[in-house]
């Protein structure tokens, strides 16, 4: 449509336009069906038969913060040492 057509369709909101997004998405080299998980540690075994060089690696992440630490209990003698600062701060 010319411009002033479709401006003037617009304006009375008898046009809508609307875009439309297509992907061609296509088998890359690096295809498989078989999903291959990565290795994650390197053992004895894999260095002495050499197998570790054909072999995936999953790659390390540095910034990941790992898993917090199990609670733990505090020491009898740190226990004692909050209970006698307690003692005194209620006597002022």
């Amino acid at each position: 449509l010319p411009e002033r057509e479709r401006t003037e369709l617009k304006r009375r909101k008898l046009l809508l336009e609307v875009t439309l997004k297509s992907y061609w998405i296509r088998k890359g080299s690096a295809f498989s069906t078989a999903v291959a998980r990565p290795e994650t540690e390197l053992t004895p075994d894999m260095i002495a038969t050499g197998s570790w060089r054909q072999l995936p690696f999953k790659p390390y992440n540095f910034s990941s913060l790992g898993l917090p630490p199990a609670c733990g209990h505090l020491h009898p003698l740190l226990k004692v040492r909050s209970e006698l600062r307690q003692i005194f701060l209620e006597m002022g």
